[in-house]
């Protein structure tokens, strides 16, 4: 690991935050992670247009392939989605690893909820994002010293003070978010201006995309994250990847013989 003790890991992040933030450009944030961290990175991809850019940045940065580039496969993907994870391999000319949820999980979660249990219920989608998304994660990054994510601080209210690096407890890794700072224009303009191939139903009204039964199209005026769980009223939703609940509460056992 980077650092054992809290105040040691906390260090870091602030030092590595700092350097960070006096480099405006990408690759060049991407090469001070590289620089900085001796141990494993992960860059765990969404394929959405955040995480896309990242993927260029990555490319651009990391000529030996240091930072392993994977994705979760939830099972539940868009079409559109799938392919343009074959089109992200061709255009940057590497694997991104695919990882799947545990069988078993996966069978005793469809067993005791239904095929679309998700809806019935907050505390059943949780246990299915957690099921499809939060454990096989912590499984990828179990000895890993840094996560690189595409989180910025305009996707949601709940994400406005993302920093560039933070210690993450839950995973105990330095969680990176090398384009927090970045707007949706900004976003746009990279992608645009080197080529990065993104999801055509971002151009259909998809901003933020996640699994084909949990997402829509938003509305005119909506929140770019409305089209998520769209059957919940709550503020705030997340899957649990990047605000990781109680962890009592993020278990929701699927049944007694099952350890999520």
């Amino acid at each position: 690991m980077l650092a054992e003790p809290a105040d040691a890991s906390q260090a870091i992040s602030a030092r590595l935050n700092a350097a960070m933030e006096a480099e405006r450009d990408l690759a060049s944030k991407v090469r001070v992670l590289i620089e900085a961290v001796p141990g494993r990175i992960v860059f765990s991809t969404s394929l959405g247009m955040e995480d896309q850019a990242v993927l260029h940045g990555i490319a651009m940065a990391d000529p030996t392939r240091r930072i392993d580039v994977v994705t979760l496969d939830t099972g539940r993907h868009f079409p559109e989605t799938l392919a343009l994870l074959d089109a992200s391999e061709s255009r940057f000319g590497r694997r991104i690893a695919l990882v799947a949820p545990e069988r078993g999980d996966v069978e005793a979660l469809v067993k005791r909820d239904g095929v679309f249990g998700f809806r019935h219920s907050i505390e059943a989608r949780k246990a299915c994002c957690h099921v499809r998304k939060v454990a096989p994660l912590r499984r990828v990054l179990q000895g890993a010293a840094a996560w690189i994510t595409g989180l910025r601080r305009e996707q949601s209210a709940g994400r406005a003070d993302v920093p560039f690096v933070a210690w993450d407890d839950e995973h105990h890794v330095l969680k990176v978010n090398p384009i927090a700072d970045w707007s949706l224009d900004v976003l746009e303009d990279y992608v645009t201006a080197n080529g990065v191939p993104v999801n055509p139903l971002h151009a259909q009204g998809y901003p933020s995309i996640g699994c084909q039964p949990c997402t829509r199209a938003v509305r005119p005026g909506e929140d770019i994250r409305a089209g998520r769980w769209w059957w919940e009223q709550q503020d705030g939703k997340e899957c649990g990847l990047h605000n990781s609940p109680h962890r009592k509460a993020a278990r929701v056992d699927v049944h007694e013989e099952t350890t999520v």
